[in-house]
């Protein structure tokens, strides 16, 4: 039996007072339409935080330093055919004014309040943004 290798990928909560960096998605074949938060999966040989540093900067063009990022959710999931093992982070600090730098992929940005996220932000996300104020690991589509 093959060894069962799930991605790996990061999302990044960039905050501004009480509201959180939202970016919509397009041209991506998965969830275009719909609000999520700056994100990436983790490349051959790079650690998550590295990840997320280049993710932030690629996407929305700010720079993070990997001391100013804090993990505080782990999120298990399936999708379709793939599983996931989603790590958030978040961005206690960075230098920057986010801007749309993947104008291919993405639509637009926005601030939203996390409490209050827009109907057609990913499921996933609104689970897991409203889960990890109480909890540090999720999972869902898995037994």
């Amino acid at each position: 039996m093959p060894k069962f290798r799930p991605y790996l990928a990061v999302y990044i909560i960039v905050r501004q007072q009480q509201s959180i960096l939202l970016l919509q998605r397009k041209n991506t074949g998965f969830d275009d339409g719909k609000w999520s938060l700056p994100a990436g999966h983790v490349e051959e040989g790079e650690s998550a935080l590295t990840a997320a540093v280049r993710e932030a900067e690629e996407e929305i063009g700010i720079v993070i330093p990997p001391s100013a990022l804090k993990l505080i959710y782990t999120l298990h999931r399936k999708s379709d055919e793939r599983t996931y093992i989603d790590l958030w982070f978040e961005a206690k600090r960075f230098d920057g004014v986010p801007v749309n730098k993947e104008p291919n992929k993405c639509a637009g940005l926005m601030w939203s309040n996390a409490q209050n996220l827009p109907e057609n932000t990913q499921e996933y996300v609104k689970r897991a943004l409203k889960d990890m104020q109480t909890n540090g690991y999720g999972s869902l589509g898995l037994t």
